[in-house]
């Protein structure tokens, strides 16, 4: 389900930059802080792979996850600029030097989802289907923070099924 709501993304008419936040957020629960602060250390890209190191653990992002990625790489958008001469910043902002403000990458994806309602959706059902430990590992969460998503997401499903039950 979330590779799918992903997927769809890239068949909106997002900027690519828009894009690969919403993608990070969907299907990797990354918060806006973290994905503003992303420099192209933290990407590899080759003919056959594109991986993001999130929280010190390269995660590849198959097709069509990647064509955000690569296009933005390929274009250098907003660094052709005085103010982004060699900027190391995917998500550039304004400011030179500086990276895109979380609120600011909110507010670019309000249109087409809610940050933080998506996150959170994104840590309940990765809870239910992945290790703890594993998961806060590969995503740089704390294993006790994705332990009590684990216990509010199990909470709410066994609420709904006691309610169609009766």
């Amino acid at each position: 389900m979330i590779l799918q709501s992903a997927s769809r993304l890239g068949q909106q008419t997002l900027h690519p930059r828009d894009r690969l936040a919403a993608i990070l957020i969907i299907v990797f629960a990354q918060r806006a802080e973290d994905i503003a602060a992303l420099t192209w250390d933290q990407i590899t890209i080759t003919a056959d792979t594109v991986s993001i190191d999130l929280a010190g653990l390269p995660i590849d992002l198959p097709p069509p996850l990647d064509e955000a990625v690569r296009t933005l790489a390929a274009t250098n958008y907003n660094g052709q600029t005085a103010a982004h001469p060699n900027s190391a910043w995917v998500f550039r902002g304004r400011h030179p030097g500086m990276h895109i403000t979380p609120t600011t990458l909110r507010n670019r994806l309000r249109p087409v989802l809610g940050a933080l309602e998506a996150r959170l959706g994104t840590l309940n059902e990765l809870t239910q289907t992945t290790p703890i430990a594993i998961l806060a590992e590969t995503l740089g969460y704390s294993p006790q923070t994705l332990e009590a998503h684990a216990r509010a997401s199990t909470s709410t499903y066994a609420r709904y099924i006691a309610t169609r039950l009766t």
